[in-house]
């Protein structure tokens, strides 16, 4: 954290330092892990909250709690499966209540910070309302200094999770009104921050002249003083530890500071091949000596939409995206930083997307996080969806793009500003309000909203976003040519076109295939014409939804299922990658011949995702045929996909293999059974270790496969699983392979301080017993 906010002294005396150590307790132990943000003494305050639904009293501190839920955060309120969520159970009023005891340090400030609470939150201190807090997908803090004791001190939270007049929300269609569900929580981290009583409240590092010699760093510090103090205010760029430039100023009371690092010298810009991050360490240090320290992140990166394309550090470059939606199965929006980190690493590792969209909310900071470090470029939304509301509601809209704005404006993987909701009608007022915002708050980045509008009258953000449904009249995907004059963003395509409305596991071999194509053909289209930016597809996950049309309360757009498996949808995106990197063959067919599936095989025009140069088919080990890319069909992409004619009877189950070439170097090969007597069970943990917090979690995917380890569909019979160890098992158990499609999850969360050894079991009728160790640290 750099020095501590708080005088070690003082800590001592509080009892909250012991021999050189931070100390447990009752609030916790203070976080030891580097923090950006501000520090100072900061403690996780996850564990150790209480939860029912809200009755009267709850938030006075006498209140009996004890037959209140012990939980852990992040949380949400009800117990959900993976399908046919139920708003009505969430939409209702709750309490959380927390107790703090010990006593606090002197001469400091106490704050109560909350990642998000879904939908509104009031909170009070020894039953004293403090602060109330409108939207469920933004931060707020609470300041608790003059309302903590020295004796036991409850904090109380009445969380109202009800359909209300807050974006996206209010529309009196209801829930069905907004195309994904808001299951109700607090499903971000909460910490408890103890800072001096002048301290930085917050720190805007702002790259300027990125591409010149002089590139310098605008550095905008806020001061919150509570004492009147004259105060030295230093800021520092640093290079994995090594200073590379300092600026410093006086600073007297409360107020704004702008510094600049200047003479930089050599940087490395930021880029998706070459993710290079800085810290900015600023410091405000007070006559007597005492300090606080605030450290952000920041990257060296120009990101610019023009009417010719995109540029990133001034080169040409297509964006390749999709858009992503924070909802898991059975814990809704309330997942750790492991996993939300996880979603960043699927888009970019597996999926080789450059880009993503923050459908139709901001999402974690974790998730930007690795956003950050991997290289991902971010658009980020406030919430929203097709609605507007009264005055009131504008405003609270008008605050999170004010709140969005001033948590994200120091990364350097933010490169596009939602300034107006989500296909939403023109309202000129309203968003010359929140470009206002934008411009006011940081200028440095371009504004833009996604239209389902194709016109650009009454348009006045930076880039033109269109989500384009367009086909070509005969069910296959297509898009509108680029609106002149205005910079051209895809900001949605393909989702569920014409007689294909789902992509589930369960679904035929023809339907899964032609979401593969489809994707290629929209890529394909914006990759021949210089004036659209890129496209960002719709869309990277499954979610679950009343909207539209759905099957289980869930949508299946996503070229990546609800578990986070990949479909043969993403076998596109998997492709797109340079063979030296990795070669890849990912088929959009399933090579079986039971009863869901073609007796004569996958048939004519089978694609096969790839990047290899060409693939040599054998059935039964005889050479079947050639498959080349289509470079005809799919003339803009760097690795189109291939098609064979895969008519084949099934007669003697005959395997199938299909070898890669580049040149003639045989680079890789992809081996299929269709005799399912070698099939068996997979069990696959994501981490071999996750923490002993009680929020740390970890996925653990079963699927039904063939002898070579490819995905066997249309099994039945259920999983049974069993956990032995420090871990509770958050999924459906058992788990039905018919209702998905051969494939499931389930994540192991740890419990609070109980390191130790953790085995999941998962055992079907006909495929066997298979167990994965994770260990709880």
């Amino acid at each position: 954290m750099g020095r501590s906010g708080v005088s070690r002294r003082s800590l001592l005396r509080a009892g909250l330092l012991t021999g050189g150590v931070l100390a447990t307790t009752g609030w916790g132990r203070a976080s030891a892990a580097p923090a950006r943000g501000p520090s100072g003494a900061r403690y996780p305050l996850n564990t150790g909250w209480r939860f029912a639904e809200y009755v009267p009293g709850a938030t006075e501190p006498g209140f009996d709690d004890t037959a209140f839920a012990p939980v852990t955060l992040p949380h949400s309120v009800v117990n959900l499966s993976w399908r046919e969520w139920d708003p009505s159970t969430w939409q209702r009023i709750w309490a959380y209540r927390r107790h703090l005891t010990g006593p606090t340090p002197a001469n400091t400030r106490i704050f109560l910070d909350f990642d998000a609470a879904m939908v509104s939150a009031t909170v009070s201190c020894n039953g004293t309302q403090l602060a109330a807090h409108a939207g469920g997908y933004l931060p707020f803090s609470v300041e608790l200094t003059d309302a903590l004791t020295s004796r036991d001190n409850v904090i109380a939270v009445v969380l109202d999770s009800t359909w209300q007049s807050v974006p996206p929300e209010g529309s009196p269609a209801g829930t069905a009104a907004v195309d994904y569900l808001e299951p109700g929580g607090i499903y971000r981290d909460v910490s408890l921050r103890v800072v001096p009583r002048v301290f930085i409240a917050d720190v805007f590092a702002k790259p300027v002249n990125v591409l010149t010699d002089a590139r310098a760093v605008a550095v905008q510090v806020t001061v919150d003083a509570a004492v009147p103090a004259t105060a030295t205010v230093r800021t520092q760029l640093l290079d994995n530890g090594r200073v590379l430039a300092t600026a410093s100023a006086l600073v007297s009371g409360s107020g704004v500071v702008d510094l600049n690092l200047t003479d930089l010298g050599p940087i490395t810009l930021w880029s998706p091949e070459n993710p290079h991050l800085y810290d900015i360490r600023t410091t405000i240090t007070l006559a007597d000596g005492s300090s606080h320290d605030y450290t952000n992140r920041i990257g060296f990166r120009e990101a610019r939409f023009t009417v010719d394309g995109f540029l990133l550090n001034g080169k040409p470059t297509k964006i390749f995206g999709l858009n992503r939606h924070q909802i898991f199965p059975y814990a809704g929006l309330a997942m750790p930083a492991r996993v939300q980190r996880r979603d960043a690493q699927i888009l970019k590792q597996d999926l080789n997307c450059n880009m993503v969209r923050c459908s139709h909310y901001p999402q974690s900071p974790h998730f930007l996080d690795a956003c950050d470090e991997l290289g991902l470029m971010v658009w980020q939304e406030p919430p929203g969806w097709q609605y507007i509301g009264d005055a009131a509601w504008q405003d609270i809209a008008v605050q999170n793009v004010q709140d969005m704005i001033i948590r994200d404006r120091s990364r350097p993987s933010v490169i596009l500003w939602g300034i107006r909701l989500n296909e939403t009608a023109n309202n000129p007022a309203l968003y010359a309000r929140t470009a206002a915002v934008a411009a006011q708050l940081d200028g440095s980045r371009q504004t833009s909203g996604a239209m389902d509008i194709y016109s650009t009258a009454n348009w006045s953000a930076d880039v033109f976003a269109f989500d384009d449904y367009n086909t070509d009249g005969h069910g296959n995907a297509s898009l509108l040519p680029p609106l002149p004059n205005v910079p051209y963003l895809v900001t949605e395509a393909v989702g569920a076109l014409d007689g294909a409305p789902y992509y589930r596991w369960i679904d035929t071999q023809s339907v899964l295939a032609t979401q593969l194509i489809m994707h290629a053909t929209v890529h394909d289209i914006a990759r021949g014409n210089a004036r659209y930016a890129g496209l960002l597809g719709w869309a990277g996950f499954d979610y679950d939804s009343l909207n539209g049309h759905i099957y289980a309360n869930v949508k299946w757009p996503g070229v990546i299922d609800t578990f986070r498996v990949p479909k043969p949808g993403a076998g596109f995106y998997q492709s797109q990658v340079d063979p030296g990197v990795r070669p890849v063959i990912a088929p959009g067919f399933f090579w079986d011949y039971g009863p869901n599936s073609p007796a004569t095989g996958p048939g004519p025009g089978t694609v096969i995702a790839t990047n290899c140069d060409r693939l040599e088919l054998y059935v039964a080990g005889q050479h079947f045929s050639t498959a080349l890319p289509d470079h005809a069909r799919f003339p803009n992409l760097r690795y189109p996909p291939a098609f064979a004619d895969l008519t084949v009877s099934g007669t003697g189950l005959p395997a199938l293999r299909i070898d890669g070439y580049l040149g003639n170097r045989l680079v890789t090969t992809k081996t299929f059974a269709s005799d399912p007597r070698g099939d068996r069970l997979s069990l696959v943990a994501d981490d071999h270790t996750i923490d002993a917090d009680g929020s740390d979690a970890t996925r653990v995917v079963f699927r039904a496969l063939d002898a070579h380890g490819n995905q066997r569909p249309y099994v039945t019979g259920s999983v049974s699983l069993t956990v032995t160890g420090p871990a509770v098992l958050v999924g459906d158990n058992p788990f039905a392979f018919a209702d998905f499609g051969g494939v499931g999850a389930v994540w192991l969360r740890s419990i609070p301080n109980r390191p130790g050894a953790i085995r999941l079991t998962a055992s079907h009728p006909a495929l066997g017993t298979e167990s994965v160790l994770v260990r709880a640290t």
